[in-house]
C-alpha cells in the first residue's frame, strides 16, 4: 500500500510539477519581453527564440545530471585508486591489459557482435518478408514479437530451463536435454561447456531482438513502391530475385540502422550472462565484469575503467547510428 501511494504521488508532483514549470516559465518569459509596447515586435522575436529552450531545459538538465555528470566522475574515478581517496594515474588502465580476464570479456563482446547482429537482422528480415505474404502474417508477428515484452532477466530465466541438466538416473526438465535423451544421445550441463557455451548466451538476445528487427524491417518493405516491385515481375524476375535485388536494396539503410541498435544494444549485455552463467566457465562479458568490480569488489577504479572502455565502444557505433537514421528520414 505505502509504495502504491508513493507511485501515484510520485506520478502527481510530476505531471503537476510540469504544468506548473512551464505555466510560470511562460509568465515570467512573457513579463520579460511583453507583447504589447514599442518595442513588442522585437521582444516577439527574442520571445520566440527563448521558449523553445525553456521546454527543453527540464530535460537538458534531467540528462545533465543522470548522463553528464556520471560521465565525468567516471573518468575521474578511473584514474583513482579502489577507494577513490588516492590518484593513480594509467593503473587502472595498465591492469585491464594485463588482466586475463578482461581479455576473455573483450574476445566474448566481439564474438557476441558478430553473431548476434548479423542473426537478430537476417531472421527479422526473412520473418518480415515472409509475415507480410501469408494470411495470418499479423499473429504470427504478435508471436515473434512477444519476448521483446519480457525483461532480459526473464528471458534468461526462461531459456535457464531450457538448458537445466537434473543429473544422471533423474528426469531431464530441459527442454533440451530433453530432446538430446529422445534421440539417443546424453544430456550436458550446456552452460558450463567453454566457447559453445557462450551461443547458448546469444540465443536469448537473438530470441528477444528478432522482433525489433522484424517490426522496423516489416515497416520498410512495405514502404516499397509498388511499380517497382510490378516492373520486376513483368521482367520475369522470381520471388526469390525480387527480395534479395530490389527490396533489399531499397532498405539497405534500415538494415544499417536495426543492426547497429542492436550492437549497441550487444555492447552492454549483463543481464542474459549475470542470470545464468554469473560470467562463469569463459562467459565472461565487459558489462558484468563491470558489474563484478564496482559492485562486489567495490572497486571503484577498475569498475570506472571498464565503464569507460564500454562508452568508446559504444560512442562512434551510436554516432554513425543517428547519422544514418538522420539520412533515412531526409
Amino acid at each position: 500500500m505505502q509504495q502504491l501511494l508513493l507511485a501515484s504521488a510520485t506520478i502527481v508532483v510530476g505531471v503537476f510539477g510540469c504544468v506548473g514549470y512551464f505555466f510560470a516559465s511562460n509568465l515570467i518569459l512573457d513579463s520579460i519581453f511583453p507583447a504589447r509596447g514599442p518595442n513588442a515586435g522585437r521582444n516577439i522575436l527574442r520571445a520566440g527564440a527563448v521558449r523553445p529552450w525553456l521546454f527543453l531545459f527540464p530535460a537538458i538538465a534531467l540528462l545533465t545530471v543522470y548522463l553528464v555528470y556520471p560521465v565525468f566522475v567516471s573518468i575521474l574515478l578511473s584514474f583513482k585508486d579502489g577507494t577513490g581517496d588516492n590518484f593513480v594515474g594509467l593503473d587502472n588502465y595498465t591492469w585491464l591489459l594485463s588482466d586475463d580476464k578482461f581479455r576473455e570479456s573483450v574476445v566474448n563482446n566481439l564474438l557476441w557482435l558478430v553473431v548476434v547482429p548479423a542473426a537478430s537482422t537476417f531472421f527479422g528480415l526473412i520473418a518480415a518478408a515472409l509475415t507480410d505474404r501469408i494470411k495470418w502474417g499479423n499473429f504470427a508477428k504478435s508471436m515473434i514479437f512477444m519476448p521483446m515484452a519480457i525483461s532480459f532477466i526473464g528471458a534468461s530465466v526462461i531459456w535457464k530451463f531450457i538448458y537445466d541438466y537434473r543429473g544422471e538416473g533423474q528426469s531431464e526438465i530441459g527442454l533440451l536435454n530433453a530432446l538430446v535423451e529422445m534421440f539417443g544421445g546424453t544430456a550436458q550441463i550446456w552452460l558450463t561447456i567453454p566457447f559453445w557455451n557462450n551461443f547458448l548466451l546469444m540465443v536469448v538476445l537473438i530470441w528477444i531482438q528478432t522482433g525489433f528487427a522484424m517490426v522496423i524491417l516489416s515497416a520498410a518493405l512495405r514502404g516499397i513502391p509498388e511499380e517497382t516491385i510490378e516492373a520486376a515481375i513483368l521482367d520475369g524476375a522470381s520471388p526469390f530475385q525480387i527480395f534479395l535485388k530490389i527490396k533489399v536494396p531499397q532498405i539497405w539503410g534500415t538494415i544499417a540502422v536495426v543492426w547497429t541498435t542492436i550492437t549497441i544494444t550487444v555492447l552492454k549485455v549483463f543481464d542474459i550472462v549475470y542470470a545464468m552463467t554469473n560470467g562463469q566457465w569463459g562467459t565472461q562479458v565487459l558489462g558484468s565484469m563491470m558489474y563484478d568490480w564496482m559492485f562486489r569488489a567495490n572497486d571503484t577504479g577498475r569498475g570506472s575503467a571498464i565503464a569507460l572502455v564500454i562508452m568508446l565502444m559504444v560512442t562512434p557505433i551510436m554516432i554513425w547510428n543517428i547519422r544514418t537514421t538522420r539520412r533515412e528520414m531526409r
